[in-house]
């Protein structure tokens, strides 16, 4: 995979060298286990949280545990988190990571996450290359299906790209890392420049005050161009050559790609974000449909979680777990012990 940003994925990278003093100023960044869960390794860590695979001492599923030192963040970053969790505990869709279960201590949050086993769609482009019309369409769906809930939610997600997309075992995607995203409101304007500037909208370079949707529609644009050529479509050398490409607007058009792959990024690639479309406009797209009975765009949500009585039954009889005790748990989006066992 050519001219593409450096690996940068919403789980916290190993870092080079480390103070001894940083791994003891909180033990239960250590911790063997917390909770139903047993810590098994690391699988990435950062200045100020640390990811680990984790198995359920119940159901020995295995998840992800993402691991947040809380003394180490300001009021703002803490903020930030904390809405980070919110937006999670909202979403219910089976191209989006799911959360499990969040535990607080006075100096720590965990974060009980569905394990994502096929890694970075990043990395398995730079692995296989850029993929076929079919093979991306087919990823592209689930974007499209994750991003349009999540819109239809209120959500943005502000940081899509190529390293934030998850594959799962049988490489379904995963969107992940909501770090930077937010609520919106069609009838008010956010000015905060997210994410990483190989994917980032004209707008945010130019310090334009926006609505939000709009800046994951140009991004979607970025990630289909990638899915289907292997780079990026702008690129520069440092940060100025990065904004004066994606301000410019002007990327190359390969041979191979279809004339309806083409339109479709034209419809995503607009530097005006008043004449970019809107998802609810793609619903009919011929590349997005080809092969297909219907579209991926979610058209309504349901704002109510699915109660599954075969789960809920299960653990009744498996786990002694009081019924009542399951439904306050689902339906007050507690996201407690109960909770993940459900979920899991």
């Amino acid at each position: 995979m050519s001219a593409a940003p450096p690996s940068s994925s919403g789980q916290p990278k190993p870092k080079s060298t480390r103070k001894d003093k940083d791994d003891s100023a909180n033990a239960e960044l250590n911790i063997a286990q917390i909770g139903n869960y047993v810590l098994i390794k690391t699988l990435g860590e950062g200045n100020f949280a640390k990811v680990k695979l984790a198995r359920h001492k119940l159901t020995n599923a295995e998840v992800a545990v993402k691991i947040i030192d809380k003394t180490q963040l300001d009021e703002k970053k803490l903020s930030k988190l904390y809405r980070e969790v919110r937006v999670m505990k909202m979403l219910h869709h089976p191209n989006v990571v799911k959360l499990y279960e969040v535990i607080e201590t006075k100096s720590t949050i965990f974060l009980v996450m569905e394990m994502a086993t096929g890694g970075e769609l990043y990395d398995y482009l730079v692995v296989h290359g850029r993929m076929k019309e079919k093979e991306a369409r087919a990823k592209f769906r689930q974007i499209l299906s994750a991003v349009s809930y999540c819109h239809k939610k209120r959500v943005i997600h502000r940081d899509l790209k190529a390293e934030n997309l998850l594959l799962d075992s049988n490489l379904d995607i995963k969107v992940a890392d909501f770090g930077f995203s937010n609520m919106f409101d069609p009838e008010s304007k956010l000015d905060t420049f997210c994410g990483s500037p190989p994917y980032a909208a004209p707008e945010l370079f130019q310090g334009r005050r926006y609505v939000g949707p709009e800046v994951d529609i140009w991004s979607l644009g970025v990630i289909l161009y990638v899915l289907t050529t292997g780079c990026l479509p702008f690129d520069g050398k440092n940060l100025q050559e990065m904004r004066e490409s994606v301000c410019r607007g002007k990327y190359r058009i390969p041979f191979y790609l279809s004339d309806s792959c083409e339109k479709l990024l034209r419809k995503f690639l607009v530097r005006d974000p008043t004449k970019r479309s809107s998802l609810d406009m793609l619903v009919d797209d011929a590349w997005i449909n080809e092969g297909y009975s219907d579209s991926p765009i979610a058209r309504d949500v349901s704002t109510r979680v699915n109660e599954d009585d075969a789960i809920i039954n299960l653990m009744v009889s498996k786990y002694h777990i009081d019924r009542d005790t399951i439904l306050r748990s689902i339906r007050e989006n507690l996201y407690d012990d109960v909770a993940a066992i459900y979920y899991l």
